[in-house]
């Protein structure tokens, strides 16, 4: 045991050492991401903060009524709204809504081509495999850390370390959709004469967009859950209220602003969810 304790592999240092590396030779690229990507998340809450808080709740009524087509839940919506307007979390709210929005974007930018490569080809899915589950299981401050170092204070690191947290949701639904298209239905577009990729867009995609559909809903409840982590390395948002009632055990403003929140992950769910349900 003592010379099994006494000759530790020196992983921590391996990896320190190539996290340097990766700075002193890339750091203007990660410069210019880090500009990037506070670009588009500050686009999206000027977008959201702008407007009167009534001109925007009515959008988003208006919006659930076109995908739902009832009454019930565009009245949550407007209901759940203005309820926190009145608890006084509207900015936060915008301020994470633009959070989630960028990060569900680039997840589903990114996983969705990722999940139909893994579909295509099984020795890619191999490789991908234990990455997902390591992005998945590894405690989001192991990559929390790096990601500050790079990206400094603000929105772009918790982004960073949202995408890397809800990411395998959309590449593992994509390519399970994918590969659970019918064969008559493929057999059927090689009998027209359908190319690979005709087959694709014609066939395979619509066959899988519930799962798709499904994808883009759990990448948004996991980005929703990285609200309070995305809040410890500065990002704005509804993850800043509850930090603090933590830190000073303020129940009220725990259970108002934790409210806030599950309103918000209840209106996205429903919004997309019925899109998924309406392919179907």
């Amino acid at each position: 045991m003592e010379f099994i304790t006494g000759n530790k592999i020196p992983i921590g240092k391996w990896g320190e050492a190539a996290f340097e590396w990766l700075i002193g030779h890339f750091l203007p690229f990660f410069d210019t991401l880090s500009a990037t990507l506070a670009a588009i998340i500050g686009a999206i809450t000027y977008a959201l903060e702008r407007p009167p808080a009534l001109a925007v709740i009515a959008v988003f009524t208006l919006f659930a009524f076109l995908m739902r087509r009832n009454i019930a839940t565009p009245l949550f919506t407007a209901l759940g709204l203005l309820l926190i307007v009145n608890l006084g979390y509207w900015r936060e709210t915008t301020q994470t809504l633009a959070l989630v929005l960028s990060a569900t974007a680039v997840c589903m930018l990114v996983g969705v081509p990722l999940g139909i490569l893994a579909a295509r080809r099984q020795w890619i899915y191999n490789v991908m495999r234990p990455v997902l589950d390591l992005m998945q299981t590894i405690p989001t401050f192991v990559y929390l850390i790096p990601a500050l170092i790079l990206f400094g204070l603000g929105s772009v690191p918790g982004l960073v370390a949202t995408v890397i947290f809800a990411l395998p949701a959309p590449i593992r639904l994509t390519r399970l959709g994918i590969v659970s298209t019918p064969n008559q239905l493929l057999e059927a577009g090689d009998a027209f004469g359908a190319t690979a990729f005709q087959r694709l867009i014609s066939i395979e995609i619509p066959n899988a967009l519930p799962q798709i559909m499904a994808g883009l809903t759990q990448t948004i409840m996991l980005s929703l859950s990285m609200v309070v982590i995305a809040a410890l390395v500065g990002a704005p948002g509804l993850g800043v209220p509850v930090l603090r009632a933590l830190n000073t055990v303020d129940i009220a403003r725990g259970l108002e602003a934790g409210l806030a929140i599950v309103i918000l992950a209840i209106i996205l769910d429903r919004f997309f969810r019925i899109a998924g349900d309406d392919s179907r």
